[in-house]
């Protein structure tokens, strides 16, 4: 029983010790305090004021940036818009185009006889496919008589009398221009056109043809009427332009 309270009065007097020991650290330590003055009080208010002016310039300068990116942006896809419709225009035929390749001229048999050869006129269906032997050979823009051929030129026979594009083809010599990809495309043309049968069926209708060798500026019109769309319609945007 007294051993007990040895141990009880033993732990007491060291809790005691320990608190006391703590309250003299705490006492002893002295107050760290700002012993600068004012000169150097203000010294480092500004510096950090310049600092703070750093930083609003350096977001200005980003907010700037981020503007003329996005009106950059802009741009860009408006030229994009506008260089993707002058080249849809383009293969759609309503714009004037030159380059290399060649000309094929349709006259009377009789003018290199040197006799009369009646001429009845040209036939449509002999035209097509003197023009899809055209394409097939690497023909990408073609003119008949200065009317452009494009997909939805219409060649046929009203009241005996061949019409591209409403315009009646009775006038001879009959041009026919036509443009290749390249030069080189263009000589290809040449000697494939040169060897072909449809070129000697055009002495049913009492004409020959004539292919004049490649050249390096051929100007070919743009198509003139109208181009009607039909069976198309605009689709309908969901709300929110979606």
């Amino acid at each position: 029983m007294r051993s007990q309270k040895n141990f009880y009065f033993a732990l007491t007097a060291a809790i005691i010790g320990f608190m006391v020991a703590i309250q003299f650290r705490t006492v002893s330590e002295p107050v760290v305090r700002d012993t600068r003055d004012t000169w150097e009080l203000r010294e480092d208010l500004m510096a950090e004021k310049e600092i703070q002016s750093q930083l609003l310039l350096e977001i200005r300068s980003n907010e700037e940036k981020l503007t003329k990116y996005k009106n950059e942006r802009q741009q860009s896809k408006a030229m994009v818009l506008k260089d993707t419709l002058s080249e849809l225009k383009s293969e759609a035929g309503l714009t004037k185009v030159s380059g290399p390749g060649v000309i094929l001229t349709l006259y009377p048999i009789g003018e290199e006889l040197g006799a009369e050869v009646p001429v009845s006129y040209v036939s449509p269906s002999l035209l097509k496919r003197l023009l899809n032997e055209l394409n097939l050979n690497g023909a990408i823009h073609a003119a008949v008589d200065g009317q452009r051929v494009i997909n939805t030129t219409v060649i046929r026979d009203i009241n005996k009398e061949t019409k591209i594009n409403g315009r009646s083809l009775k006038r001879f010599p009959l041009e026919i221009k036509v443009i290749a990809a390249s030069a080189q495309d263009a000589e290809k043309l040449y000697n494939r056109m040169q060897a072909s049968q449809v070129i000697e069926d055009f002495f049913i209708d009492n004409l020959q043809v004539s292919i004049k060798k490649p050249q390096t500026d051929i100007e070919i019109p743009a198509y003139e009427d109208t181009v009607r769309i039909r069976f198309m319609e605009p689709v309908e945007t969901a709300k929110g332009g979606g």
